[in-house]
């Protein structure tokens, strides 16, 4: 799931510079909301929920699909890894950009560019002859919903009225949960089903007609809007994120492979100089022109530090979790991915449920407690599963895991839905839309160093040549392996525990307005919280 990880998902600050400094682009006149009279603009919210859907069934519908992959390619497991985290880190690392695109160009037009670049790279992962296809197909993929999704709820602020928006943001977290509960499911069916005889391949090649249809009628029915005072674009600071990130993440990667050379220690050092080095520069990019990539300023606010913190730890924790949980299933138990994708199904339900109550009836009453009561729920559930683990081994059923998948959805639920509102209660108005699109950009960072950290703590401790010489144990090694990155899982959420005392112990429920000037639309990847309605965020 990446989260996205299923939830609240979705993405620079917006608007003006810092107080005194003048805008740095052209003014463009801010777009009216549809006439409410026009029935249009339904199919208008139909396509952009679409693509939103699409994008998010991507991300969870591949781990289920894994083995599969493996067999047909020959895939290594550190091909598989960035299969998984290459989608993650092009998407964190385009999606502030992606979103500053949308305000400065328009946001249909990107959202039109993103949905064909999406399409075209679908086919690709589709039709890939070797695991390196694959692999760049899926960068590419990333890339691209790096620029379509930061548009979908701007597209949606300025296409309909306020009084209608609730009903609108409602229907938008269904599909977030639909993404959640029918991404395993579908890809197991498809994966399963050997359509065709393509095995793993129609996981792809189903965004084909969703995405060609996504474009014919985006161009018919979504009105162009862009911001009334968008920045400039930040290339230098996308350069120094995304080399940061793959010097930490590579050799993360390849490290086990590899035996760990000395060159991948040095990238990783290295990384920690190129983030400081993306800081200071940060730094002289808002004294020069007010517009950098990310608002240091920010980071003053206790509430938001700490909450991106979390967003960053609870990304790493899904990046290890999902990946783990499917090789697990897959590979040492040797159940087929049907069966692997309805085991998940109690899990999917329970984060839904939960993320529906924290929202309405919980966080209002109790706040804080209730993301740490989340938290603590979470890291039971994990703790249960490690123990059914280690007490029924390979032995193991779909329904003796079902406790421990409820326990940890429910957790999770009350953890994702109101985190993002946590965060951003404490933030100035004016960089909502800033905050907004950072959080977003950490929690897919998260995800993909997540998905590095796999190999230390799940395949690090499986011995390569034990299994070579007896087959038969894959079970019991991959059985421990999991045992194992769940036992970091659950120490990370005690951390994440933790880090919640940060977090206001009654964050305001709504802040109104975004982070854009006139138009109130959080660009850069996600929307300032909207007419009282929950800050949905990528």
């Amino acid at each position: 799931m990446s989260s996205h990880d299923a939830v609240t998902d979705a993405a620079a600050p917006t608007g003006t510079g810092p107080a005194g400094t003048a805008p740095t682009a052209p003014a463009a006149t801010a777009p009216v909301p549809a006439d409410p009279g026009d029935r249009r603009r339904w199919i208008a919210l139909a396509i952009v929920m679409t693509a939103a859907f699409m994008d998010l069934v991507d991300a969870t519908i591949v781990n289920i699909a894994i083995p599969s992959i493996e067999r047909d390619l020959g895939a290594s497991f550190g091909a598989i890894q960035w299969i998984t985290a290459g989608y993650a880190l092009a998407f964190a690392a385009g999606l502030i950009t992606g979103g500053r695109l949308g305000d400065i160009y328009g946001r249909k037009r990107l959202f039109l560019l993103g949905t064909a670049g999406f399409t075209l790279a679908s086919a690709l992962c589709g039709f890939a002859a070797n695991q390196e296809m694959l692999v760049g197909s899926r960068l590419l993929q990333g890339a691209a919903a790096a620029m379509m999704v930061p548009q979908v709820l701007s597209i949606v602020h300025v296409t309909f009225p306020a009084h209608e928006r609730g009903k609108v943001f409602g229907l938008f977290g269904a599909i977030v949960g639909l993404g959640a509960v029918s991404g395993p499911l579908l890809g197991a069916l498809l994966t399963q089903g050997n359509v065709a005889g393509l095995e793993w391949r129609p996981i792809f090649l189903i965004n084909l007609p969703v995405g060609i249809a996504g474009l014919l009628l985006g161009r018919k029915f979504i009105i162009e809007s862009k911001a009334p005072k968008a920045l400039r674009l930040d290339l230098v600071g996308v350069l120094l994120v995304t080399v940061a990130l793959l010097m930490l993440i590579y050799p993360l990667t390849r490290g086990r492979e590899l035996d760990w050379p000395l060159w991948g220690h040095l990238m990783m050092a290295g990384s920690l100089v190129v983030f400081a080095l993306l800081v200071a520069y940060e730094r002289h990019k808002t004294r020069r022109d007010g517009s950098p990539l990310v608002e240091l300023s920010l980071f003053r606010v206790k509430s938001f530090a700490a909450g991106v913190a979390v967003q960053l730890t609870f990304g790493v924790v899904m990046g290890i979790f999902f990946l783990v949980w499917t090789l697990y299933m897959q590979v040492g138990l040797g159940w087929s991915a049907l069966r692997a994708g309805l085991t998940g199904v109690p899990f999917s339900v329970a984060v839904s449920t939960a993320a529906g109550l924290s929202v309405q009836k919980l966080v209002p009453r109790f706040g804080r407690k209730v993301l740490q009561t989340g938290a603590l729920t979470m890291a039971a559930g994990v703790l249960l599963y490690l123990f059914e683990a280690g007490r029924y081994g390979t032995a193991i059923t779909s329904w003796q895991m079902i406790p421990p998948l409820v326990v940890m959805g429910l957790g999770m639920g009350l953890i994702v839905a109101p985190l993002t509102d946590a965060v951003l209660s404490e933030v100035p108005r004016e960089h909502a839309g800033s905050a907004s699109g950072l959080i977003n950009t950490t929690t897919q960072m998260g995800n993909a160093l997540g998905l590095g950290l796999v190999s230390v703590v799940f395949f690090g401790v499986i011995d390569d040549e034990r299994l070579a010489k007896a087959p038969a144990e894959t079970g019991a090694a991959f059985t421990d392996a999991f045992r194992n990155a769940m036992g970091w899982v659950a120490g990370v959420l005690a951390v994440i525990f933790l880090v919640m005392f940060a977090l206001p112990a009654k964050p305001k429920q709504h802040l109104e307005g975004g982070g854009e000037g006139d138009d109130g639309v959080g660009g850069d990847g996600g929307t300032a919280v909207v007419e009282k309605e929950p800050a949905l965020a990528r």
